[in-house]
């Protein structure tokens, strides 16, 4: 096996597990920690967003890591954090360490992404790197489906939940040696270094605003949704002919199959322009809140609402990548870590507001309400920037995850 082969299946495995269970394990077994921990959603929406705000703390962490010892240690920590994480959900035996278990498991998002770029370029040659990363973003999709798949199972009394959990565990386990015999380690000379204050005076600058501001906005609604958008079909009464917990694995992996259609996000913003694609996604991301929060016994608003909620998810991560990559050319890692700090806020933020407005106005009108920012984002009347795309556009879109 050459060592391109050997970082792309080690890149896959850990955008799975980062951003499949890690990230997103939470909301998925939400009725099972209700029931178990007898949780009301204020107190799931404060737990949601520690898991968010340990990957929003680990984003710089790990941009400093790569710079002092190379990809690996980043990635190998996020894999063994995510693992430690796994297991104490697992062995949990009240919601304070579910929360830390949910917060270790969280912080791997934030170490297990941005390495890869550089760890792509240096072991892949050009022509190879666009596959590559390819195949890395796959694994969010991926991860997320297969997670809904140990879910259903438990749904079905196949499988306790704890026992998946455990699961998720082994395979963060396999992960973290994977990493280590697959991603270089190490520092690449560079001709020149700028000092911190440089370079965080680069990235706030005016033209980037838009992209902070797209950021913060889908950071939150994303992240609403990721927390209670099962537990809002769970608790209107679940889909016809399924059991009522099995909404959970249901629209977690329509939203897992449906982000496949985001690696086109390259193309798609070639033919139509980085404005009109913005608007789509932010429409989508909308369109996805309402119909949970309309319809959330009728199957086809279920995974009509999954399906472009997981695809808006997809394509807007791509083009997060590629955009601040123009606007910071050359220094297009520290502009994408600035992007997804951005995103990682409005993760913390949307989850403990919209758990206190559902205890205070209901499920119903808090989906509706969270919905707001993104039509408002969608419906700016304003033009958005249009980036010219180079000829990294398509490679860069593929190589996205959230």
């Amino acid at each position: 096996m050459t060592p391109t082969t050997r970082l792309a299946l080690a890149g896959f495995a850990a955008t799975a597990i980062a951003f499949g269970p890690a990230r997103m394990g939470f909301g998925l077994f939400l009725p099972e920690f209700r029931a178990e921990f007898d949780l009301s959603s204020t107190i799931a929406g404060l737990i949601a967003s520690a898991g968010f705000a340990a990957f929003l703390a680990a984003l710089p962490f790990a941009a400093l890591l790569v710079s002092r010892t190379g990809p690996r240690l980043p990635v190998v920590s996020g894999a063994i954090l995510a693992t430690a994480g796994f297991l104490a959900v697992a062995l949990a035996p009240n919601a304070m360490v579910l929360t830390i278990g949910v917060a270790l498991a969280g912080s791997s998002a934030g170490l297990c992404w941005a390495p890869f770029n550089d760890a792509t370029e240096r072991v892949a040659t050009e022509d190879a790197r666009s596959s590559i990363l390819s195949i890395i973003a796959t694994g969010t999709s991926l991860g997320v489906a297969a997670a809904a798949l140990l879910a259903l199972a438990v749904t079905y009394d196949h499988l306790p939940w704890t026992a998946a959990w455990v699961v998720f565990a082994l395979a963060a386990s396999f992960t973290a040696i994977a990493a280590v015999l697959s991603v270089p380690a190490g520092v690449e000379r560079r001709a020149a270094r700028r000092t911190r204050l440089q370079a965080i005076s680069e990235l706030l600058c005016w033209p980037a605003v838009p992209l902070y501001a797209a950021a913060l906005c889908f950071g939150a609604t994303n992240a609403i949704y990721l927390s209670f958008a099962a537990d809002r079909i769970v608790t209107a009464g679940g889909l016809p002919g399924l059991p009522e917990t099995s909404a959970a694995p249901v629209i977690f992996l329509g939203y897992g199959l449906f982000g496949l259609l985001g690696l086109a996000t390259g193309r798609v913003e070639a033919a139509i322009g980085l404005g009109w694609l913005l608007r789509a996604i932010f429409s989508a991301a909308a369109l996805s809140m309402v119909l949970v929060a309309l319809a959330p016994t009728l199957w086809p608003a279920v995974i009509a609402s999954s399906g472009l909620h997981g695809a808006a998810l997809m394509a807007v991560s791509a083009v997060f990548s590629f955009w601040s990559l123009r606007l910071f050319p050359g220094r297009g890692t520290r502009g994408f870590t600035a992007a997804l700090v951005a995103l990682a806020i409005g993760s913390v933020v949307g989850p403990a507001v919209s758990g206190v407005l559902a205890d205070q106005i209901g499920s119903r009108a808090m989906f509706l309400t969270a919905a707001v920012p993104a039509l408002l984002t969608a419906l700016w009347p304003l033009a958005w920037p249009e980036t010219r795309a180079g000829s990294g556009t398509g490679q860069l879109a593929a190589a996205s995850s959230a």
